[in-house]
């Protein structure tokens, strides 16, 4: 009697499983965070501080179509792109996250 041949679709398994460990380690999570962050720019509004991808701490003053005018201090006010805001905090000396 000759031996069965094993299934195809038993080799395939340890993909799927792979696959499916790292969508929910991975993927799903990275896709939840830059969801919560693209709301977060959404949301921005004159007068909230926030904290750049350069580490500059500074409050909103307006907005420029996809642009925010952004006071760094009382003499430095700079055209920053939206997407450059890292988050938003509530006290600038403390680094509180509000968001």
């Amino acid at each position: 009697m000759q031996p069965t041949a094993p299934n195809p679709l038993m080799n395939l398994a340890p993909i799927v499983a792979i696959f499916v460990i790292f969508y929910f380690l991975l993927i799903r999570p990275q896709q939840k965070q830059q969801q919560e962050h693209d709301a977060m720019l959404k949301g921005l509004k004159a007068g909230d501080k926030v904290l750049t991808n350069g580490g500059l701490y500074g409050t909103i003053t307006g907005f420029k179509g996809d642009d925010l005018e952004v006071q760094f201090s009382q003499t430095v006010k700079l055209t920053v792109a939206r997407s450059a805001v890292a988050k938003v905090v509530s006290d600038v000396k403390t680094g509180v996250v509000v968001s």
